[in-house]
């Protein structure tokens, strides 16, 4: 199994991209830069942000503190139990504090800047209209007790006694605001903003760092608490010796800026507010097919037993590969398996899985190379081969992986079709793909039937391994959750699926069975003729096979059945068609419909129609 998680292990080639914003911010040399790293959901834009930190981290100095002091902050887990803003602006805080405790120097200042942040959260829980103003915030209504601590702290005059005399009604401020040191002075929104923005910038220069705020997952977040972070970074944007690098999916800003300013409708405003913030936009680089093939050989290779060392160099020797593909190089099996790393037959055989998958993991536009998408569906298939392996099914991995492929990404109809295949078959054998699949491997034109008829299904077809030939019972049962194995046989009496088994198993024999057959209702008979019928189709050559005596037999024991077994007969190719069939059919009540289709269908052939026209001269027809 594979974690959904980011990670700073280059899987995605994505290497060059982090090297470059990290480049970005050592040039800068101190100036203030803003990066935004977009993409949509589950392309890398998290293992971007963790890339770039452990690129970053390289332009360390080789003895001494640290000139890069990185800030990790995700919004997403703030949202419902905490402000986003407050609790950015705490985070940053206490970050500095224990840089500067652990550093010894600067502490005054860091812990100056902690006070005010801790003023300003404090006049969040209590409303205090100034700071409310100042930050943008909402008055909240508190009872008349915790209004006077309000006051007491605008005055300067706020002690941990006054506030624990309130009780457990105040608890919570309390314990928010005995942390605070504050001298009396009026108190005004420009003043209090420009005080905490210049006590920041002096504990920056105190510990004689860049600070590197990476924000994450906001694209997971409620407009809201969207809309606060982006707020409480604009707060320290612009300012000397500050980074920040912000993921986020681009169309998930624009929608929590339009939310946020009450349905606003014009694009370029909504996309400005963003580029205000965001001084150099980096989109983080599309899957192309060799990237998709690398991708899954790693993720097989780390999740195999190889030691560490070998899967390290291995995922070197990858993505170095993939740097050089611009000049016709591939990342494939051949090439893994040249490294020089002795790998065992299971792990071959994933790689040759990832050779198969990756062109419509690539194309596909329900996947189109997004690596969250390309995990799951590596995860889904992995637990289906541990049922298979605890049920005792046995199912190959390879057709395992496409029948998945299929399930994922084919049309709900398309999939219906697939599964009505395999449970009308006795053996579990989509037969109706076999045409098809030998047309898409020769890239010659097939016509498929209209379920069929898409351009990813037409692209699967060609995928190996071929599976009209192949029982899909075991695959399509450690896969029931999405949809059902419901064979004919499972809607049959006991009575009624042995006759079936004879039909199919001996159907030289079926007339003998006619009588047995006419003690069943009907309900049963027509379940039992679909499933002739779909062994029917598999002959090539109709003189007079043997399954041709089950269909009568049928059709005997129920008047009805022999519609059905008309109409299939008219649906045969005239080519199949051989004048040994007629003497067979010409007694049956609704064989004179099927003869007289043949007698005047162009692709007949002339035997046939003499045969045909010459019985009935001789009354032998039934009519």
């Amino acid at each position: 199994m594979w974690t959904d998680n980011e990670t700073d292990r280059d899987f995605l080639n994505f290497e060059g991209v982090a090297d470059t914003i990290a480049e970005v911010i050592v040039s800068a040399d101190g100036r203030p830069v803003s990066i935004g790293v977009s993409g949509a959901w589950g392309v890398g834009k998290s293992s971007m942000i963790k890339l770039t930190k452990t690129s970053l981290a390289k332009h360390q100095p080789a003895q001494g503190h640290k000139k890069f002091v990185f800030v990790e902050f995700n919004a997403w887990l703030y949202q419902g139990y905490d402000d986003a803003r407050a609790a950015l602006l705490e985070v940053i805080a206490n970050k500095l504090e224990a840089e500067a405790e652990a550093r010894e120097t600067g502490v005054d200042k860091a812990r100056d800047f902690l006070s005010r942040v801790r003023w300003f959260r404090l006049a969040k829980l209590i409303a205090l209209p100034a700071a409310s103003m100042a930050l943008g915030l909402p008055p909240i209504g508190l009872p008349g007790e915790i209004v006077g601590v309000a006051n007491d702290a605008t005055a300067g005059n706020l002690t941990s006694e006054g506030l624990e005399s309130l009780g457990e009604q105040a608890s919570a401020t309390a314990s928010a605001a005995s942390a605070l040191v504050k001298p009396k002075e009026a108190v005004s929104p420009p003043k209090e903003i420009q005080a905490l923005r210049d006590s920041f910038e002096d504990a920056i220069k105190a510990l004689d760092i860049t600070l590197v705020v990476l924000i994450d997952d906001l694209d997971r977040c409620m407009p809201g608490t969207t809309i606060s972070t982006l707020e409480a970074i604009r707060l320290f944007l612009f300012l000397d010796h500050t980074a920040f690098v912000i993921a986020a999916d681009d169309n998930m800003i624009k929608y929590a800026v339009k939310k946020h300013f009450g349905g606003l409708e014009d694009d370029e405003l909504i996309t400005n507010y963003f580029d205000k913030l965001v001084q150099i936009p980096i989109r983080v680089p599309a899957l192309g097919t060799q990237e998709v093939r690398a991708y899954l050989m790693m993720l097989f290779i780390e999740n195999s037993d190889l030691d560490q060392a070998k899967k390290d160099q291995l995922r070197t020797s990858i993505a170095g590969q993939l740097r050089e593909t611009w000049k016709g190089k591939r990342v494939d099996r051949s090439f893994v398996s040249s490294c020089g790393i002795e790998l065992k037959p299971a792990l071959l055989a994933r790689l040759e899985t990832a050779e198969r998958l990756a062109p419509l993991m690539t194309t596909s536009e329900r996947i189109a190379g997004n690596p969250r998408l390309i995990k799951r569906f590596l995860n889904a298939l992995s637990i289906r081969m541990t049922i298979s392996t605890a049920q005792g099914v046995g199912v190959d991995e390879a057709v395992l992986a496409k029948l998945l492929l299929f399930e994922r990404l084919a049309s709900p109809l398309a999939y219906a079709a697939l599964t009505a295949a395999v449970n009308a078959d006795p053996d579990g054998k989509p037969q109706i793909l076999i045409p098809w699949e030998d047309a898409a491997t020769k890239e010659e034109e097939f016509e498929p039937d209209e379920a069929w008829d898409e351009t990813f299904v037409r692209e699967w077809l060609a995928l190996p391994p071929a599976l009209g030939q192949v029982d899909l019972r075991g695959a399509l049962y450690v896969g029931r959750e999405h949809a059902p194995l419901v064979t004919a046989s499972d809607r049959l009496s006991s009575a009624a699926a042995d006759l079936l088994r004879a039909l199919v198993e001996d159907p030289q024999e079926s007339n003998a069975l006619v009588a047995d057959l006419a003690a069943l209702p009907r309900t049963e008979l027509s379940i039992m003729m679909d499933r002739v019928l779909a062994r029917a189709r598999q002959v090539q050559e109709w003189g007079a096979p043997p399954i041709l005596d089950a269909c009568i037999a049928l059709a005997t024991a129920d008047p009805n059945q022999g519609r059905s077994v008309a109409g299939f007969l008219i649906e045969r190719p005239g080519k199949q068609i051989q004048a040994s069939i007629v003497p067979k059919i010409e007694s049956e009540l609704w064989a004179a419909e099927v003869l007289k289709h043949w007698a005047g269908a162009g692709d007949v052939e002339g035997p046939v129609k003499k045969v045909i026209e010459g019985r009935s001269k001789s009354g032998n027809i039934a009519k």
